[in-house]
């Protein structure tokens, strides 16, 4: 487990790169809501982190037609936990957004890691 996690982290780590930049470009340089640039950036890249989960972290031999309405059903649910705690940690504890993206991308990396290995990739 703590090799597939550390997969999982390794594939996660360039398109967290890739969130970080965009949310910082769409806040920043086009002036758009910190829970809205989250929330796109998050989606910039899932079908990357799939293929790359597929194959390297999970190993999977299921047919992609499964695996991958799974993946994008926890990629939906890891976004609105992401949106929600943005929204929160900015609206109400008052937190500038890049820590609020921070203790995002941490507590979203597990809640995707365990349900993906428990569900999308199980076998």
């Amino acid at each position: 487990m703590y090799a597939q996690m550390l997969s999982f982290a390794s594939v996660g780590a360039a398109w967290t790169a890739a969130h970080y930049v965009l949310l910082i470009v769409l806040v920043e340089q086009a002036g758009m809501d910190a829970v809205w640039a989250s929330t796109a950036s998050f989606l910039a890249g899932a079908i990357i982190n799939y293929g790359l989960n597929y194959r390297f972290t999970f190993r999977s031999n299921q047919p992609h037609r499964e695996t991958a309405l799974k993946f994008f059903a926890i990629a939906l649910s890891g976004m609105l936990l992401n949106g929600a705690i943005m929204h929160v940690a900015i609206n109400f504890l008052s937190w500038h957004y890049l820590p609020s993206q921070i203790a995002a991308t941490g507590l979203v990396f597990f809640w995707n890691f365990f349900a993906n290995r428990g569900w999308t990739f199980r076998g």
